[in-house]
């Protein structure tokens, strides 16, 4: 059946008065959008992770914290009563040596998104966000580490990672349907790879850079200068600093010709993972023997995000390099790593 394109009705601006709804603020990317959004003058957020909120990266000053699981339905409802916008980056994933091994519990995230967009919706909130991922892209585009960066369009003929990727997928056709189908305004951005302050470090769910910053900190101390990396080191990505992805979920959620449409939220400064180890050497004043597991999971050879769709629709596209991110990223987890010698409690993952 041809599918009837659904008229666009201009919203009423929202207003800093207007209740905002973040699931997974206990975590990384969704701590800090709802520390953005607060920065920017909204003084009702209602910010949500199952985490206890001690355990919290951050806690934003007049931000109503709230411990609830939202897989569960009942949660769902509650947490977007009154909710004119929803944010929702709430998931059980982590880097690849969680996601790759925990595939069952991924897979599972999909129940987040099915009961947050109902609720979303039998709420009328005017607009909600889900953060996809570049996991999402079929992975056969993605086995040689000189990769062409992925444009939206890749994700079909699917092939997506298995677990986490697949999760992203589906969940994604559940936004576009409730647009089509409902008329509620839905948003999606597949992130690639985010990094930076206030993100989880250690602990088994640390993506890589912060992994090695972590490692290179861990060995000048012990003054053993030594890192393992997964797999050869030659592996590609691009990585985004978190100070760009929030922006863009700003961005992306404020546009209504990208309703329903999945878009590339990531950098496309690509490099080797050996490179990314360069970086944070050169960050530390040191140089480390490198050793190579290559039993361990090393996800897909390269990826990369191809950036032309996102640029002439905002005219903007994330641009902190990645050394810049990178000192304020290591910098940051050396004073984490601080704390915790002494004692104090730090969020790890």
């Amino acid at each position: 059946m041809k599918e009837t394109k659904r008229h666009v009705v201009k919203d009423t601006p929202i207003k800093k008065d207007d209740l905002i709804v973040i699931t997974g603020a206990g975590g990384f990317i969704a701590g800090n959008l709802a520390l953005y959004f607060h920065k920017k003058g909204f003084t009702r957020i209602r910010a949500v992770d199952k985490k206890p909120v001690n355990e919290w990266y951050l806690h934003v000053p007049g931000v109503e914290n709230i411990c609830l699981d939202v897989s569960q339905e009942v949660n769902c409802h509650r947490v977007c009563e009154g909710a004119i916008e929803v944010y929702n980056l709430a998931a059980d994933m982590g880097g690849m040596g969680f996601i790759e091994r925990f595939r069952v519990e991924c897979l599972r995230s999909i129940l987040i998104n099915t009961h947050m967009v109902e609720a979303a919706y039998k709420a009328g909130a005017r607009r909600y966000f889900y953060s996809s991922s570049a996991c999402a892209y079929n992975t056969l585009l993605q086995q040689d580490p000189n990769v062409r960066a992925l444009k939206e369009s890749d994700a079909y003929p699917a092939m997506s990672e298995r677990g986490y990727g697949w999760e992203k997928l589906v969940s994604e056709m559940f936004c576009q349907e409730y647009w089509h189908e409902r008329g509620m305004k839905t948003f999606i951005a597949r992130f690639h790879n985010v990094y930076g302050p206030h993100g989880t470090w250690d602990g088994g769910r640390e993506k890589a850079p912060a992994a090695i910053c972590r490692k290179i900190i861990e060995g000048v101390e012990k003054k053993k200068l030594d890192i393992t990396i997964w797999g050869n080191g030659d592996q590609t990505r691009s990585f985004m600093f978190i100070d760009d992805c929030v922006k863009g979920i700003d961005m992306i959620t404020h546009c209504d010709d990208l309703i329903a449409t999945p878009i590339n939220l990531g950098s496309s400064e690509l490099v080797s993972i050996n490179t990314l180890v360069s970086k944070v050497e050169k960050i530390a004043a040191v140089k480390m023997k490198r050793h190579y597991d290559l039993e361990a999971p090393q996800g897909v050879a390269g990826r990369n995000s191809d950036n032309t769709f996102i640029k002439k629709m905002l005219k903007w596209e994330p641009s902190t390099s990645l050394d810049k991110g990178l000192a304020a990223t290591y910098t940051w987890i050396k004073g984490q790593h601080e704390k915790r010698k002494k004692g104090e409690r730090v969020g790890v993952g």
